[in-house]
């Protein structure tokens, strides 16, 4: 059994902001996957499915995001998984918008959801992390980041989002670099 995570803020005015494409990773994974219906546990929702052939939790936390790790934390002591078992899916303003980059372990570059679950499970766990650009001054980060995407990023948005549930078995195995490899060459057509 693998969890894997996506962080966002629940609620309709956060759907489409950059803070939330971890939730948006989820979805699509779990349409493209066939996963089973959303349930309300681990203080967020949970849906199960396969993945080629491994077993994953996809978990979105209704907690906020400053209070991930709880809902991470919950979810990994239910199963009695260590932070091995953990994949999360984040926003990442070092990286060039749709890029994406997957880690294991690490800080957490001032990202409130990775604090929190660095805080209640430690930093061993991997990241996908999903550029969403620097706005270009300090000052314009959180407008930038809880902002919406904008009507010209749609397209890449969607393709990116397509890319990683048609590459995430690749990720299921452990191969990382396949991974990112093959997302990659789709973001190239």
């Amino acid at each position: 059994m693998q969890i894997w995570t996506g962080l966002g803020n629940p609620g309709e005015k956060y759907a489409m902001h950059r803070h939330n494409v971890g939730f948006m990773v989820c979805d699509v994974l779990a349409e493209m996957h066939g996963f089973g219906a959303l349930q309300k546990k681990f203080s967020g929702w949970a849906q199960e499915g396969r993945i080629g052939g491994e077993k994953i939790l996809l978990l979105k936390p209704a907690t906020y995001m400053n209070e991930s790790g709880r809902a991470v934390g919950e979810a990994l002591r239910f199963y009695k998984l260590g932070p091995d078992a953990l994949t999360v899916f984040h926003d990442e303003l070092d990286l060039a918008p749709f890029k994406v980059k997957v880690k294991q372990g690490g800080g957490t570059a001032g990202h409130n959801g990775l604090r929190s679950i660095d805080q209640h499970i430690g930093r061993n766990f991997r990241r996908v992390r999903i550029g969403i650009g620097h706005p270009g001054h300090k000052d314009r980060v959180t407008g930038h980041v809880l902002g919406n995407y904008a009507k010209a990023e749609q397209d890449a948005l969607v393709q990116m989002l397509g890319a990683i549930g048609a590459e995430a078995e690749w990720l299921a195995r452990g191969d990382d670099p396949r991974f990112m490899s093959e997302i990659a060459l789709r973001m190239q057509d």
